[in-house]
């Protein structure tokens, strides 16, 4: 794993600071939120003031879990309020931006002008608008950033409570879709070491229960399956619909326990002006280069993209077409 070969620079970064600043993407998942606390309890151990910052205004049910569970124990702060933590010397704070290198993607851009010392610590695929005048510790082999993160709290000789060893674990669970894509041997020992410190598995399933009312909802995104070329399935929400980011990709994991599936793209509206596409893959199909044509990304197994002002119809037809562009057809 790459953190191993740049522990050196990230000490560096940390040691220099005095105060550290988390951060990961819009609308939290348990990868996102796992590694932030994660980190937060690596920085702790290391003496340094820490803020989690989540603007975030609702979360999915893991998510809101969690946070009910810790009010109060971690340090959580908004964006706006940034600057009464800020240390008057700029060049001892350090922004720490986790499961996401796109600028566009964390929960405040404008929280990238403020700091200028910067460390992106993700498993996602570089693109076009990664956050490039940050030190990158950038590892898209690795199932989540969880993973990580966790080896970082192995190589630091961490004092893990089995509590927040079960949050990095459900963050694993969470990306792998129960171990079944972009696990490795690392991936494996990493769960089998967090177990060792107490991890939960039954904790584990708790958050990652799903609202009967938004599993139906889903449910209707399984009637209308289309196969496109000779690869990959694809389904498309009614317009009608409203459905969270973490709604579509769980369609689009189901999508996969299918035969002769080797990848799937599920399309539906996230907000009134916005459509969002999750995708899919066993590994054998590049999700990352369709979703580039609508301006997303992602790994060889699982991404996404995001569509402002658009119709259903129109992103539906660019998506198809360049599904079959990639196929060869």
């Amino acid at each position: 794993m790459k953190i191993v070969e740049q522990k050196r620079h990230l000490n560096k970064y940390i040691n220099s600071s005095k105060v550290v600043f988390l951060m990961a993407h819009k609308d939290l998942d348990l990868d996102a939120l796992g590694s932030c606390i994660g980190l937060s309890i690596i920085l702790k151990q290391k003496r340094k003031d820490c803020y989690i910052i989540i603007d975030d205004k609702t979360h999915e049910l893991g998510v809101e879990k969690i946070l009910n569970e810790l009010e109060g124990c971690i340090p959580i702060i908004r964006s706006e309020n940034i600057d009464k933590y800020l240390y008057p010397n700029n060049k001892k704070n350090l922004l720490i931006i986790l499961d996401t290198n796109k600028q566009e993607l964390v929960q405040n851009k404008e929280v990238l002008k403020k700091i200028d010392k910067k460390v992106v610590i993700d498993h996602h695929e570089l693109g076009t608008t990664t956050i490039h005048d940050a030190f990158l510790i950038n590892d898209p082999e690795v199932s989540s950033t969880c993973e990580i993160v966790t080896e970082l709290t192995e190589i630091y000789d961490i004092e893990l409570d089995p509590y927040y060893a079960t949050l990095l674990l459900s963050g694993i669970v969470l990306d792998t879709n129960n171990f079944t894509l972009n696990t490795t041997a690392e991936t494996y020992y990493t769960a089998y070491y967090l177990a060792n410190l107490g991890a939960s598995a039954k904790k584990v399933q708790y958050l990652l229960k799903q609202n009967i009312e938004e599993y139906t909802e889903r449910q209707k995104l399984l009637t209308d399956i289309e196969r496109v070329g000779k690869k990959c399935v694809f389904t498309k929400a009614s317009a009608k619909t409203i459905y969270r980011k973490d709604d579509l990709a769980k369609v689009a994991d189901t999508l996969l326990f299918f035969n002769n599936i080797e990848a799937s793209f599920v399309i539906g509206k996230i907000d009134k002006n916005t459509i969002g596409v999750s995708a899919r893959s066993l590994g054998n199909f590049d999700i990352s280069k369709v979703l580039e044509t609508l301006g997303g990304g992602g790994t060889d197994y699982q991404g996404a993209a995001q569509v402002e002002n658009e119709t259903l119809s129109k992103v539906e037809q660019e998506l198809k077409k360049a599904i079959l562009q990639e196929e060869g057809e």
